[in-house]
């Protein structure tokens, strides 16, 4: 499996956030967005690698294509960062056998059928129960904005 520094949740994807604190705490090489909708909209996808940090490589890759990339063998010295908008995409990768120690939970906007979970968070019914799911798989879940705060443990928010 490559060498996976971080996986977070936060359907802003690339942003301020993520390019001044996630980047340099984690020392990560390339960032992966792993998304269906995004895999196939080179708009976004050079929207995304504008928001980067420069000469960072950024690809966009759906579910099926990550899973698969990511259980590959890893490069010498590849640090990754797993950018993904919803908790459905961990899931899947981890029932296409991927493992992740730890998902980080960013932001998640408020929209129709979600309920405010904490300050930056709303979820479904259904997100909720994913979250759950991801967990229950051995996966530690914190929500985390920003590196300088401290990570709450989202098995005590749900």
């Amino acid at each position: 499996m490559k060498n996976v520094v971080l996986t977070r949740i936060d359907d802003r994807l690339i942003h301020g956030q993520v390019v001044t604190g996630w980047v340099r705490k984690t020392d990560c090489s390339r960032i992966l967005v792993v998304d269906d909708q995004v895999a196939k909209d080179p708009f976004m996808q050079r929207l995304l690698k504008a928001a980067a940090p420069p000469k960072m490589p950024v690809e966009a890759k759906s579910r099926a294509d990550a899973s698969e990339w990511l259980l590959q063998e890893g490069e010498g010295g590849e640090r990754i960062m797993i950018l993904v908008k919803v908790p459905e995409a961990v899931e899947d990768m981890q029932k296409a056998g991927l493992v992740f120690d730890e998902v980080v939970l960013g932001g998640m906007a408020a929209k129709a059928g979600r309920k405010k979970f904490n300050k930056n968070v709303s979820a479904s019914e259904e997100e909720v129960a994913c979250m759950r799911r991801i967990m229950e798989r051995g996966t530690k879940m914190v929500f985390q904005l920003v590196p300088e705060e401290t990570p709450v443990d989202v098995a005590k928010l749900v």
